[in-house]
Parts: structure tokens; C-alpha cells; sequence
């Protein structure tokens, strides 16, 4: 069985579960939307069904494909710890937004070094 990082680093994979996180979907709308063949959608389906990252019901004739969202609670938690990193850089341009939203401010000029 792959791992969460294994499915997700596949880059069509990610786009199908991009697609399904707004809405369900058939393999015709995905494949549509995506531009990939019915088969490389169908291929990529079977292995996030498989996975549990999506479910299918049958709707008449079609299958709606739709997210399961706890597998990604494993990447979830992975990712947890790594938040710190961004968080700050995030706050500090929501700062910087904030200080340029206010009246009379203008942008800051990068300041260069002289060469010596």
C-alpha cells in the first residue's frame, strides 16, 4: 500500500482531488476539466478510491466521485509541526498590508549595500 506522500506527489492525482474538494464529479467532468484521457483519469481514481481518499456513488448511469477528506489527516499532522515556519512570514505580511493600507503610506525601497 502507498502512503499518503506517495499518492499525493503523483501531480494528476492532486488535480482530481483539487477538483473533488469544490464538488463531485464524473470521470467525464474530470476528464473534461483536466484534459487527460478517460483512462488516465479512471487509472488515478481506482488508486485514491483504493487509498480512501474518494468514494463513489452511482447516480443512473454514472459514477459522482466525491473527497473523503481523513486520509489527509495523516498529512495533516505531518505538516503540523512545519507551520511555525510559515506562520511568521504570513504575519509579517499581513503587517506590512495592514501598514500599507494606511493613509499617506508608500512603498519602502530596498536598500542596497555600497560597494567598498
Amino acid at each position: 500500500m502507498e502512503s499518503v506522500f506517495e499518492i499525493l506527489a503523483e501531480p494528476n492525482r492532486r488535480a482530481i482531488l483539487r477538483l473533488l474538494a469544490t464538488s463531485q464529479q464524473s470521470v467525464g467532468d474530470i476528464e473534461r476539466q483536466l484534459g487527460m484521457p478517460q483512462t488516465t483519469v479512471s487509472k488515478h481514481l481506482r488508486v485514491l478510491r483504493e487509498a480512501g481518499f474518494v468514494e463513489a456513488t452511482v447516480d443512473a448511469q454514472r459514477r459522482l466521485y466525491r473527497l473523503k477528506p481523513e486520509p489527509l489527516r495523516e498529512l495533516e499532522e505531518w505538516l503540523a509541526p512545519f507551520r511555525r515556519f510559515w506562520s511568521a512570514h504570513l504575519d509579517a505580511l499581513e503587517r506590512h498590508l495592514d501598514l500599507m493600507d494606511e493613509p499617506g503610506a508608500t512603498p519602502t525601497k530596498k536598500k542596497t549595500r555600497r560597494r567598498q
